[in-house]
């Protein structure tokens, strides 16, 4: 099975692991709509919608760039319909954006708190509710949300209350949406790595240029995303998957292919207990 034809709705695929989903969609000749916030180049972030748009094209798939926010209902149903409009349903919802800050509770303003929840969780549900009903027509629908296994261990709990809520947020979302929409034949899981992924976030949040250079590259996530939204809905759903485990089940032993910088041991990522 392939994505040649299919259409894939992508919240924050601007650069990053979403642009990587997409480019990886667009190897097959896949239709690609992207809602992000990035119309104007950033100071200190790469790419925009419109650049990956170009990518995607580029790659070989055709690309609908929306310029919106995941908080705002009316922008995403906006942007869920011009979808529609342009290539004739959604067969792929991909929850990829979101946003990170790893305060204590003393120290996370409640702004803060606030738009993590806004982007994260409640950006998945609203994103997930409008894609839906056109998913509800397609052969082989799957919503892909990027977030970990739930662990309730302290240490996943307590350095970071506000994130982890966010977090776990989005897999609850998914594994809900397994349950409530498997009659429809949804497919919806969760996809997390077991090692860090050079981002923006691991450059400039989780370590630097030491973190990175202990990273995988955003293609590790990307052909993990493939290989589960390629398997047939029925059978892959209610999953909060690792992208390594994914991987290996698809017959892939060398994961020094992604690694960023070659020769170096990769970094356990956050909720993760081993590599």
């Amino acid at each position: 099975m392939t994505l040649a034809g299919k259409t894939l709705f992508i919240s924050g695929g601007s650069r990053g692991i979403g642009l990587a989903i997409a480019l990886r969609a667009a190897r097959d000749g896949a239709n690609v709509a992207l809602i992000a916030k990035t119309a104007e180049p950033h100071p200190n972030l790469d790419g925009t919608v419109y650049t990956a748009a170009e990518q995607i094209e580029a790659a070989g798939g055709r690309a609908l760039p929306v310029v919106g926010d995941i908080r705002d209902e009316a922008q995403v149903e906006r942007a869920v319909a011009a979808a529609v409009d342009r290539f004739g349903g959604i067969d792929v919802c991909v929850n990829n954006a979101s946003a990170i800050n790893l305060s204590g509770t003393e120290a996370l303003e409640i702004k803060r708190y606030d738009l993590m929840q806004s982007i994260n969780t409640r950006g998945t549900f609203v994103v997930s509710r409008a894609c839906i009903p056109h998913l509800k027509r397609s052969a082989n629908p799957h919503i892909l949300t990027l977030s970990p296994p739930v662990s309730l261990e302290p240490r996943w709990l307590g350095p970071h209350v506000g994130y982890t809520i966010a977090k776990y947020g989005m897999t609850l979302c998914a594994l809900g949406f397994a349950a409530e929409f498997a009659g429809d034949g949804i497919a919806s899981n969760a996809l997390w790595p077991r090692t860090l992924i050079a981002t923006a976030a691991v450059q400039n949040l989780l370590g630097g240029d030491e973190a990175m250079a202990r990273a995988r590259k955003p293609e590790l996530y990307a052909d993990a995303a493939y290989a589960v939204i390629t398997r047939p809905s029925r059978d892959c759903t209610g999953n909060a998957f690792l992208c390594e485990d994914v991987l290996a089940a698809e017959g892939v032993t060398d994961f020094d292919r992604y690694a960023y910088r070659p020769g170096t041991q990769p970094q356990v990522d956050l909720f993760v207990d081993h590599a």
